[in-house]
């Protein structure tokens, strides 16, 4: 029988909850990151501060969660002086770890700041990479060499986690977008069919010319129609 103290079984059980945490974020993608900044802290060993953020471009960090002003303001300087662990080192790697953040050489000038401003060490995940988009996870302590190995393997089992509730939560949003695209252009080819008295392929006819002539999208065009009552530019096609 396995022993109830092993600590093995106490992290599965302790990401279990956390997993099912994320899971219940469905569908709200800033409510999931939030969730994975605030878990981060409380199961990574040594850790004291969070950030979640996305890289743009290795030239652009857009913080998008974060637990305290620190790990915001750092984000904010690796994005301001163009280096940091996150605009360089995570796109090589999946983990980058600052055991001293005053004595670190690869970004020398970040490193002064963030050491200034109360960064001691540093442990930065990636979460995914679409396009020329990155997701970083970032962990923070005041102290320098506070994170272990110990603190890098459950990290990085966190952001595996993390990266499957953030997909689902993203897919979610997409679906979400995509089915009120299609309420909008249904509401839209309604009140032409009403007010004109056209089929519904005729109404869609209709909306489709408008979004070329105009060059604005197609769903665009139905938002206009279905909340002013009428096709968006007709004044200038009677002139």
């Amino acid at each position: 029988m396995a022993d109830p103290a092993d600590p093995t079984l106490q992290l599965g059980e302790v990401m279990s909850r956390v997993a099912r945490q994320l899971q219940d974020e469905h569908g709200d993608i800033e409510a999931t990151l939030q969730a994975i900044a605030t878990s981060a802290v409380r199961v990574v060993p040594h850790a004291e501060e969070c950030s979640i953020s996305y890289v743009i471009g290795r030239s652009k960090i857009e913080p998008r969660a974060a637990t305290s002003d620190l790990p915001r303001e750092l984000d904010a300087l690796q994005s301001r002086i163009g280096q940091g662990p996150c605009l360089d080192a995570v796109w090589e790697a999946e983990v980058v770890r600052v055991d001293d953040v005053a004595a670190e050489d690869r970004w020398p000038e970040f490193a002064r700041q963030a050491s200034e401003q109360g960064a001691g060490s540093m442990l930065c995940f990636r979460l995914f990479v679409t396009g020329d988009r990155l997701g970083a996870m970032n962990l923070y302590t005041h102290e320098p060499r506070a994170f272990d190995d110990e603190s890098q393997e459950i990290g990085q089992m966190l952001a595996a986690h993390a990266a499957v509730a953030l997909a689902s939560a993203e897919h979610e949003t997409h679906l979400r977008a995509g089915m009120d695209n299609r309420d909008l252009i249904g509401q839209a080819k309604g009140i032409l069919m009403a007010q004109h008295r056209l089929t519904a392929d005729q109404a869609f006819g209709v909306l489709s010319r408008v979004s070329q002539e105009l060059n604005r999208k197609l769903v665009d065009v139905a938002r206009e129609l279905a909340e002013t009552g009428a096709v968006p530019g007709s004044d200038r096609r009677r002139d």
